[in-house]
């Protein structure tokens, strides 16, 4: 799975994207929102493209936030210890979609990839391209 977000202007108009494959299959998912921010919208692709699968998967999941990475690897355990408040105690922004996410999470076993952004990786690339389209589906972008 390669999920990404977009966002024209910060915040703005936003978009996400998935594409998904499984052996020979592929499904690609997108969506926006009017008024978001990229970070938003990155933590927004990966819980729709989680959300879509019918039972519990193993995922290998690709991204280019460092936000979604720094989140998962490094933030998140201490944010639920902590009553969703950061290390200086003031409340874990987006914490509503960190919370869907956490609960996705528990549903699948998911191996986390970083990649570089518009650096050739097809997938990357592609989702990225979804991500476009969900901004352009929102209709004022």
């Amino acid at each position: 799975m390669w999920t990404d977000g977009a966002c024209k202007g910060n915040p703005g108009v936003g978009g996400w994207g998935v594409l998904m494959r499984y052996g020979d299959h592929e499904k690609e998912l997108f969506g926006g929102d009017a008024l978001t921010t990229n970070n938003r919208m990155e933590l927004t692709a990966v819980i729709e493209g989680l959300r879509a699968l019918t039972r519990p998967s193993r995922v290998e999941l690709h991204v280019d936030s460092s936000y979604v990475m720094n989140g998962i690897q490094k933030w998140l355990p201490g944010w639920k210890r902590n009553g969703w408040r950061t290390a200086d105690k003031k409340p874990v922004k987006n914490v509503e979609l960190w919370k869907e996410l956490d609960a996705e999470l528990a549903r699948h076993s998911v191996t986390w990839t970083w990649v570089k952004g518009h650096s050739g990786d097809p997938g990357n690339e592609r989702a990225d391209q979804l991500a476009n389209k969900g901004v352009l589906s929102v209709g004022n972008a």
